[in-house]
Order: structure tokens, then C-alpha cells, then sequence
């Protein structure tokens, strides 16, 4: 058990960002077969990322080579196991090189920040929020829809995500940070306006969305009541583009 610790992601914030947006790709256009092995290869993918990273990163800000070490075994292991169920994708399905494509600068820009152990940075955050809503389009798509179809909840999923990097840090590193507090709020009421021009029903997710960022920094939360609640903004999120756009 100790081992499924050590190679399994510990970021749990990011595995509502994988799953929510892929998942409304799946339930708003026809599910097949391709998106089983996809879905696996993105999951197998980021867990080969995350330890990469971690490798870069702690090569340069750890005394200790055994702290970086322990993280190339899973790095080499995940990215194998991430070529050999992506290699046979991309051949059945070329245009997948093209949203690889589009991820490579975001991805690039998550390594810069690992090596300048700069992971907490707010652009760092915003970067990585990128390419996992677009993964939306990529999934709708591969269930036969087109970009069109996709592009409207893939925008939703960017503004609420885009959201969660500036609020939770208001709830946990920033929290005594007055200026995180108000560009949280700030984005979020943005996000309700954006949303509500979407479609008129996303006002009303969004809308507890800004209430959330406005009223629960300062009220002294635990990490897992934090992370409960964004787990409850994330499903609500999924259910209003599935009912919208299904």
C-alpha cells in the first residue's frame, strides 16, 4: 500500500480536472470504444508528468539525490505504459498529434516552473488547467461530435477551473492574502457574466461558485471540507453541461 502512495499522484485537486471535463466530452456527444483506451492513456500520461516533474524539480531544490530518485522509476514506468496504449491511438486516430500538439506549450511551462520549483505559481496553476478542459474536445470528438458541439462546455469547465487555482489558494497558501481574496472574487464574478452568455442555466452554478469564493475564505476550513466542496462545485458543473448539452 505504501508503494500505491509513492506512484500515485498526491495532488487529489487535479483528479476532479482529469476526470470532469473528459467525462462531460463522453456525456454530451455518443460514448464508444476509443474513449476507454484515450481516458487511460490520459490518466497513465499525467501520472508520468507529475513524477517527471517531480524528478526535474527535486534535482535542483533537494540535497538529498534520493528524493529526486524515487521518482524516476514511476516516471519511466507510467510514460512506458502511457507510449504503448497512446502509439496504437495515434495511428488509429491521427488527429490526436494535433491536440497533443496543442498541449506540448502548457506542458512545457508546468517543467519550467517544476525546475525553477516555482509548481505553486499562479501561471503554473492557470497552465494546467489549459489542456485538461480542452480534453473535452478531444473526447466529444472522438465520440463523433465536433469541435462546435464541444466548444461551449469546454469554455464552461475552463472558467470554473480557471477559477478553482486563485479561490483555493485563498482557502489554504494565500489565505491571509487580501489580494488573492479579491482577484478570486474578481474572476469569479467575471465567470458568472461569461457563463450566463454560454447559456442563461450555467448562472446558476456559477452563481454558488461566487458565493463559495466570496464567503468561505477566512472561516478557518479544514483541507479535506475544502476539497469536499470542490468536489460538490465539480459534480454540479458536470451535471448542468450533461442536462445542457447531452
Amino acid at each position: 500500500m505504501s508503494t500505491v502512495r509513492r506512484w500515485i499522484p498526491n495532488q487529489h485537486g487535479a483528479w476532479a480536472m482529469l476526470a470532469v471535463p473528459y467525462l462531460a466530452g463522453v456525456l454530451t456527444g455518443s460514448p464508444t470504444w476509443l474513449q476507454l483506451p484515450l481516458f487511460l492513456a490520459w490518466l497513465l500520461g499525467y501520472c508520468a508528468v507529475f513524477h517527471a516533474e517531480q524528478w526535474v524539480r527535486l534535482r535542483r531544490a533537494s540535497r538529498n539525490p534520493r528524493a529526486a530518485a524515487r521518482h524516476r522509476r514511476p516516471a519511466l514506468v507510467f510514460a512506458t505504459a502511457t507510449l504503448a496504449l497512446g502509439l496504437p491511438l495515434l495511428v488509429a486516430v491521427p488527429w490526436l498529434l494535433v491536440a497533443a500538439a496543442f498541449m506540448a506549450p502548457f506542458l512545457a511551462v508546468n517543467v519550467l516552473h517544476a525546475r525553477r520549483n516555482r509548481e505553486r505559481a499562479l501561471v503554473n496553476g492557470l497552465a494546467a488547467v489549459v489542456p485538461a478542459c480542452g480534453m473535452l474536445l478531444v473526447a466529444h470528438r472522438a465520440g463523433g461530435g465536433t469541435l462546435a458541439e464541444g466548444l461551449a462546455p469546454a469554455l464552461a469547465c475552463l472558467l470554473y477551473f480557471a477559477g478553482t487555482v486563485p479561490y483555493v489558494k485563498t482557502m489554504i497558501r494565500e489565505r491571509r492574502s487580501e489580494a488573492y481574496r479579491r482577484g478570486s472574487v474578481a474572476h469569479h464574478a467575471a465567470a458568472l457574466v461569461a457563463a450566463a452568455l454560454l447559456d442563461p442555466w450555467l448562472a446558476v452554478p456559477f452563481a454558488c461558485y461566487l458565493a463559495r469564493a466570496a464567503v468561505l475564505p477566512g472561516r478557518g476550513l479544514k483541507v479535506a471540507v475544502v476539497g469536499a466542496v470542490e468536489i460538490g462545485c465539480s459534480v454540479l458543473l458536470l451535471g448542468f453541461l450533461v442536462a445542457l448539452h447531452g
